[in-house]
C-alpha cells in the first residue's frame, strides 16, 4: 500500500485533521479512524437527525510502518487485547477481570509505535460481543463469527503525527441522516439479533478463554494457532 484513498465519517467538514485530537479511549487509541468505503462512513457520519459528511483524503503511506492485525502472523485475540488496553469499561466480575490480565500479559502486541494500524471495528455492539467472550458465555469460534457479523469492514487508525501529515483532504459527500442512520441501525441491530441466535448454540467442542487460561496457551500456541485457522 503506497496510495490509498480513505473516508472519515462525522458531522463537520475535516479538512485537516489534527494530531492528538482524538479520544484515548477509542479502539486503538487516540487516532484519526477511516474506513476505505464511503457508504459505511456515511452510516458512521450520521446520528438521528443529524445529517453528516464523508470527508475524503488521500493517505500516502510510503515508508509509514503498518499494524495489520489481519495478517497471519496476528489472531482475533491480538485484537481484542488491544481493545482492552484502550476501552475503559471496567470487567462486571472477577472472571471478565481475570481474563482481561490474562490476554493483556500474553497477547498484547507492541502496537504504539506504528504509523497506521488496520483492524476490526468495534462499535457498541461489537464491544459486547467480546465482553461476552470475557465473560465465558461464548466460544473463541463464536467471538470470531459475531465480528463478522454486519459486515463493518476494517478501519484504518492513522496514528502518529507522520502518518498524519501524509493525510490530504480530497473532498467531503453529504451524508442524509434519513437514509444512513437507518442503514446504520439497521446492520446494528441484525448483528444484534443474529449474535443470540449463536448464542443459543452449545459449542461444547469450542476453545472458551477459561480454557485459554487454564492450559497457559500464549500467543504462539500451535493449538491456538490451528484452531483459529
Amino acid at each position: 500500500m503506497v496510495k490509498k484513498v480513505l473516508y472519515h465519517g462525522s458531522a463537520n467538514i475535516i479538512e485537516q485533521p489534527v494530531y492528538g485530537a482524538g479520544k484515548p479511549y477509542n479502539d486503538y487509541g487516540r487516532a484519526f479512524y477511516c474506513t476505505e468505503h464511503i457508504e459505511l462512513a456515511k452510516e458512521w457520519a450520521c446520528n438521528e437527525g443529524a445529517d453528516g459528511y464523508a470527508n475524503k483524503y488521500e493517505l500516502d503511506a510510503d515508508g509509514l510502518s503498518i499494524l495489520n492485525l489481519s495478517g497471519k502472523e496476528y489472531t482475533i485475540l491480538n485484537w481484542l487485547a488491544i481493545l482492552l488496553d484502550n476501552r475503559t469499561a471496567r470487567a462486571a466480575s472477577p472472571v471478565e477481570k481475570r481474563g482481561k490480565e490474562y490476554l493483556l500479559e500474553n497477547f498484547l502486541p507492541e502496537y504504539r509505535h506504528y504509523d497506521i494500524i488496520i483492524g476490526y471495528r468495534a462499535d457498541d455492539s461489537y464491544f459486547s460481543f467480546a465482553r461476552a467472550f470475557l465473560a465465558n458465555t461464548i466460544s473463541l469460534s463464536q467471538l470470531s463469527y459475531a465480528m463478522r457479523l454486519g459486515k463493518l469492514g476494517e478501519q484504518y487508525a492513522v496514528v502518529s503525527e507522520r502518518a498524519f501529515s501524509r493525510l490530504k483532504f480530497i473532498d467531503c459527500l453529504a451524508a442524509d441522516n434519513t437514509v444512513y442512520y437507518h442503514r446504520r441501525k439497521s446492520r446494528d441491530d441484525e448483528a444484534r439479533v443474529a449474535f443470540h441466535k449463536e448464542m443459543e448454540k452449545d459449542d461444547m467442542d469450542g476453545i472458551f478463554l477459561r480454557d485459554i487460561i487454564r492450559e497457559g496457551m500464549r500467543d504462539d500456541d500451535a493449538r491456538l494457532r490451528q484452531y483459529l485457522s
